[in-house]
């Protein structure tokens, strides 16, 4: 997909943003240092950086969401038109002229596209009544609002039907309608889009880059946030990248390529093209056979569908999935182990897995770990002890005692505790005991619980999602421990799935990449780290055996 657009040369006068040593940290955690950039009124800004990079934080700081201001604030100064501001609610920023589009849709469904567009800015007419008991009295204007509505959608170049239900279209439409919406407000300077093309079709990303253009010549300036970077190159006037919380790159978008951009983001790559901490593994041995096929998988999790997904899994291997939030790569083991509705093909061991069966993969010697530990993983309610042993024991009928020819079954207390203290010990578990509640242990703590709570169920394949999200970097190095450890004493294949990239690098012996709901690339983890940059962009590469992916 080709976009031919003018951009503007860039000159330093009509500032409309300037942000200056800008800063946040949660709770210690420092997720933006000393940021610095400007946009100019009329010009489109392209942010982009890896996941947790600070994309988010900073936008969130920008529109005054809640959850700055009941942390601390912010550091720094950020001004508006040379006025300083520091909004407290999105509604601050709303009347100052500043609309945000985020990922996800506020939009009703049983309301028109007419009536989402204009939501909170009803066009109303007066009455007899209102012109003698006050304004609030007063009748919408239908009229006057298809008219305001239908002038946003020409704006943007799109075709929508103004009376058409929300529920009732796709979810292109619906993107176009948060935009429009924004670009209805009065006074509106600055529009902060947050990956506005990720559910669009090529040629409706395409309308929105040339309706950005048209927006920014009309005055409109543009904080354009994607991973696409093609998009990126194409439409922006400037670039921003953001790493690890910081500005590594502020540039003119002038001989900029997309490669370059990949670099930024991930980091340079050292010396012979290894990072320094990553560990290179040899999985050249052709006696390795495959374990896990996947072929033409979906899966229908909110927010991580997954559409197209193809690959295979050697024994033995650490094989690691990372890729962007959203763009179904924890959709691919929540589909097979059957949490939630999949299709398409997976052969395990040699035979066909029935999808949609939970117990059913479990019991053909799969296992889960949840990257949600505290909804799926476990029960925090109950013994360390019983939920080490919960799966194994209702999967497999262990660490229960069968009296009678197993016409009575009870918990078998002791190998219970066994079992329990031998994982407390190997993953340095801080409890009180085996019985102390799940609940009242650390997110780390509560993490390696449900990595014993997998291993007790000897499983020939392990899944494991997110695996240090949410926990200290001494506990997570503790878990990648234990299932570089896991995989090498008992030779269990091990997928991990992984926002961070770094991790993948340093464990796994191959790392396919999803995007867009499909594995855009597999690559060797001493790939280059622009390798990565583009295939997370959605540009197919070539992978470690010279294959290009299509």
């Amino acid at each position: 997909m080709t976009y031919r657009l003018e951009v503007k040369q860039l000159s330093n006068e009509n500032i409309l943003l300037k942000v200056q040593g800008v800063g946040k940290q949660f709770d210690g955690n420092r997720v933006l240092k000393d940021i610095n950039f400007s946009l100019e009124k009329g010009k489109i800004l392209g942010l982009v950086g890896e996941n947790g990079a600070g994309k988010s934080t900073l936008m969130k700081i920008l529109f005054g969401m809640k959850d700055i201001s009941e942390t601390g604030g912010y550091e720094g100064e950020i001004y508006l038109e040379d006025e300083k501001i520091n909004f407290k609610s999105p509604l601050d920023a709303l009347n100052a002229g500043i609309g945000m589009v985020h990922q996800e849709f506020s939009l009703i469904p049983g309301f028109t596209t007419t009536e989402n567009i204009l939501l909170n800015m009803e066009k109303t007419k007066s009455s007899i009544m209102s012109k003698v008991l006050g304004k609030r009295l007063e009748t919408i204007n239908m009229k006057e609002m298809k008219k305001s509505a239908q002038k946003a959608i020409d704006t943007l170049g799109v075709q929508l039907d103004p009376d058409m239900l929300v529920s009732e279209m796709p979810v292109g439409h619906k993107q176009f309608i948060e935009i429009a919406r924004e670009i209805d407000r009065e006074k509106v300077k600055l529009l902060v889009l947050d990956e506005p093309t990720a559910v669009l079709t090529e040629s409706e990303a395409e309308i929105l880059l040339k309706a950005m253009r048209k927006l920014a010549n009309m005055g409109v300036s543009i904080i354009f946030i994607s991973h696409r970077l093609n998009e990126i190159t194409e439409a922006c006037d400037k670039i921003v990248v953001l790493r690890d919380g910081v500005i590594v790159v502020e540039k003119p978008n002038q001989g900029i390529n997309v490669r370059q951009i990949a670099e930024w983001m991930v980091g340079r790559d050292i010396g012979n093209k290894k990072e320094a901490n990553v560990k290179i593994v040899d999985v050249t041995e052709d006696n390795k056979d495959v374990i896990l096929e996947v072929n033409n998988l979906w899966v229908d999790m909110p927010g991580e569908t997954a559409k197209n997904v193809s690959f295979k899994v050697k024994r033995g291997e650490i094989f690691g999935i990372g890729g962007l939030a959203g763009q179904g790569k924890l959709g691919i083991p929540n589909g097979i182990i059957g949490l939630f509705p999949a299709g398409g093909e997976v052969i395990f061991n040699g035979k066909p897995l029935k999808l949609n069966s939970t117990h059913n993969a479990l019991k053909s010697g799969l296992a889960f770990v949840s990257e949600d530990r505290r909804g799926v993983g476990l029960l925090l309610d109950e013994s360390i002890d019983l939920n080490i042993a919960f799966n194994a024991m209702q999967v497999h009928e262990k660490f229960l005692i069968k009296p009678l020819g197993g016409l009575f079954k009870f918990r078998d207390e002791k190998a219970m505790k066994k079992c329990a203290n031998e994982y407390i010990n190997a993953l340095e578990i801080k409890c009180t005991s085996e019985k102390q509640l799940t609940r009242q242990l650390s997110g780390g703590n509560q993490q390696k619980i449900c990595l014993a709570k997998a291993f007790a169920l000897e499983p020939s394949l392990l899944f494991v999602s997110e695996p240090t999200r949410g926990i200290d970097v001494g506990a997570k190095s503790l878990v990648l421990d234990a299932l570089r450890r896991y995989n090498k004493e008992n030779n269990t294949t091990i997928v991990m799935v992984s926002s961070e990239l770094e991790e993948l690098r340093s464990i796994c012996n191959r790392i396919a990449i999803v995007s867009e709901g499909k594995v855009a690339g597999t690559l060797l983890p001493g790939a280059e780290a622009a390798e990565f940059g583009l295939l997370m962009s959605g540009i197919n590469h070539l992978s470690e055996e010279g294959e290009k992916h299509e």
